[in-house]
């Protein structure tokens, strides 16, 4: 066939006496047949497919209209528990320890006996001191005596001015030395006393730290065990100075607001994750910074009527300080979380979906608080926009909220 193309092309003549064969044209009708059916059906599947894809529906999303309402400003810190009081139980006397009279880690009152320190020393010093007593007693009894003598003779001139003097001076030094003597034995009283450790407050008797036997020393303050009030308990905790004065500009600005009483509330997470069930209170905020931290000491007070929080026990601590009064919330389900923080698809008017970074706070059950990035009013994307593309158009249906175990209990008693 290409052979015959050629000629006809090639010779005028020779060309229209071979085109005009019956064979070659039925030949030639049948590529172009062949050439025409394969261009039609390659238009009628493009311009199926282009029906298809313009037949496909945008995806189906949920979808959530934003409202403000309070929310509680929550602010995680670290904290140390820390006993209410505590008090050093040291020797007040020289000497050795006879007993141990308290059971280890356990309750005592304040002025119970917890150590018994040998105190023959103690009772013999103290009946010196008695007997020096009575001396100086005697002795001022006796210089007494003299000086109202010689008052008399000396009116009558028997002695001179100067015997006199020196009588009423001895009888005033006799009358000094009893008060000397006096506090001696005051002094061997309290040692002796001393030789009977007590408890100097109520609480938890903690381990002793000396034994039967021991020398204690009054010069070097011997420990011998500690006591621990452990009901209320301290939480002690620190911020950074940079967070305590966004915080504080805050309040002044009116985004956060203090509660009527004024008290900032406390939450604690024990390490186990469990919430302790009481709640505590700030009661006391540094007025100065740590040089060394860049940290601002604060501390709360919890009651512990249980002891389950143990002095040196590691908690996390959650400070309500304060509320927004325009928070919004939004379900954790419907952030998308990336290295650089959390985002969100937002709708348009148009429906057509935009992906927005936002910043996010704290958890609220399943529920992020949003510090800056959604306005109320706009609308979100809740289920369904991991098949949706920035910029695509999207069908919307409203986002259902399922209750919490919590609701379905109290629906499920009310119907009881």
């Amino acid at each position: 066939m290409l052979s015959r193309k050629n000629h006809c092309s090639l010779s005028p003549a020779f060309s229209g006496a071979l085109c005009n064969d019956p064979g070659t044209q039925m030949i030639s009708s049948a590529v172009k047949y062949c050439f025409l059916l394969a261009s039609t059906l390659l238009v009628a599947c493009s311009e199926d497919q282009s029906q298809q894809q313009g037949s496909r529906p945008p995806p189906e999303v949920a979808v959530m209209t934003l409202e403000t309402q309070p929310v509680q400003n929550v602010v995680e810190l670290p904290g140390r528990v820390e006993a209410f009081r505590t008090a050093e139980v040291r020797a007040r006397v020289t000497g050795i320890v006879q007993r141990r009279l308290y059971e280890e880690g356990t309750e005592v009152e304040a002025g119970q006996e917890l150590f018994l320190i040998d105190p023959r020393e103690m009772q013999a010093n103290l009946n010196s001191a008695q007997a020096a007593l009575e001396s100086a007693q005697a002795n001022a009894t006796n210089a007494t005596r003299n000086a109202e003598r010689y008052e008399e003779l000396v009116k009558r001139g028997a002695i001179s001015r100067q015997e006199y003097d020196t009588a009423v001076a001895n009888a005033r030094t006799a009358r000094a030395a009893v008060s000397q003597a006096e506090a001696a034995v005051e002094s061997a009283q309290l040692s002796l006393e001393y030789s009977r450790v007590t408890a100097p407050i109520a609480g938890v008797a903690g381990r002793a730290e000396v034994t039967e036997g021991a020398l204690v020393s009054a010069a070097e303050a011997t420990l011998m065990t500690r006591v621990e009030q452990t009901d209320p308990v301290y939480v002690n905790i620190a911020q950074s100075n940079s967070d305590l004065l966004a915080l504080r500009a805050q309040f002044a600005s009116g985004q956060l607001v203090l509660p009527e009483d004024g008290k900032v509330e406390v939450r604690l997470i024990l390490e186990n994750g469990a919430e302790y069930p009481h709640p505590g209170y700030i009661d006391f905020l540094a007025m100065t910074v740590d040089r060394s931290t860049g940290t601002v000491a604060a501390r709360a007070q919890f009651p512990n009527p249980d002891r389950s929080l143990l002095p040196g026990q590691f908690v996390q601590a959650r400070v309500l300080a304060g509320s927004r009064p325009s928070g919004i919330l939004i379900p954790q389900r419907a952030v998308m979380m990336t290295n650089r923080g959390g985002s969100v698809m937002v709708l348009s008017e148009a429906n057509e979906a935009q992906t927005r970074q936002i910043q996010l706070g704290d958890m609220r059950g399943s529920a992020w608080v949003v510090r800056d990035g959604l306005e109320p009013g706009e609308r979100i994307i809740v289920d369904g926009w991991q098949g949706v593309r920035s910029g695509s158009e999207v069908r919307t249906r409203p986002f259902e909220r399922e209750p919490t175990p919590h609701e379905n209990a109290a629906s499920t008693d009310g119907q009881n």
